[in-house]
């Protein structure tokens, strides 16, 4: 017969505690995350785009070399959406800012260039091995209206810069009772 010390067996109980708090933390980060989606997903969809023209200028200018010359391939294929995606963020931060809204546009684009930038340095030597693949996947695309979908896949907004910055979030829509939503109209 083995004997147990006090210790060892409070062991299983505090592991299958520490078990519960941990699923517990997953499940409040939850609504932290979708708190990150636009309200609205035309709106969703014009920041993913602006974030995969903005990782893949990360790419250009981080790798070097003929991603350069991609870079351009890729904006001149995709000009006209490109062109929708700047107006439509344009008028997104309008809406949101009013007369700041100019203001508010540039600072995002700027924090999300930063936030694309920081994640190419930490991953070091490996970004550019890791990254390079996207223009071969973006010009792959059938044309300009597979661009969304495709930028949707990426996860690109989940680097500490957020759809719909200073709009209300898809978590933050949920919530609200429908007399505060009558009241907004």
């Amino acid at each position: 017969m083995t004997r147990h010390s006090p210790q060892s067996r409070r062991a299983p109980g505090r592991l299958r505690r520490i078990a519960a708090l941990a699923a517990a933390a997953a499940l409040l980060a939850q609504p932290a995350l979708a708190a990150q989606r636009c309200a609205n997903e035309k709106d969703q969809t014009v920041f993913e785009v602006e974030a995969l023209k903005t990782e893949l200028m990360v790419v250009a200018t981080t790798c070097k070399g003929q991603t350069e010359d991609r870079y351009n391939e890729f904006v001149r294929r995709y000009q006209q959406a490109l062109v929708v995606t700047n107006r439509e963020l344009g008028q997104y931060f309008s809406r949101q800012h009013g007369r700041a809204g100019q203001r508010q546009n540039d600072i995002f684009i700027t924090e999300l260039a930063n936030a694309r930038s920081n994640s190419a340095r930490s991953l070091g030597s490996d970004f550019c091995p890791r990254n390079s693949g996207l223009f071969e996947e973006v010009m792959s695309l059938s044309g300009p209206t597979d661009l969304p979908a495709y930028a949707a896949t990426k996860d690109l907004l989940s680097s500490g810069v957020s759809a719909c910055p200073g709009g209300t979030s898809a978590a933050a829509a949920a919530r609200a009772t429908p007399a505060a939503r009558r009241s907004t109209r």
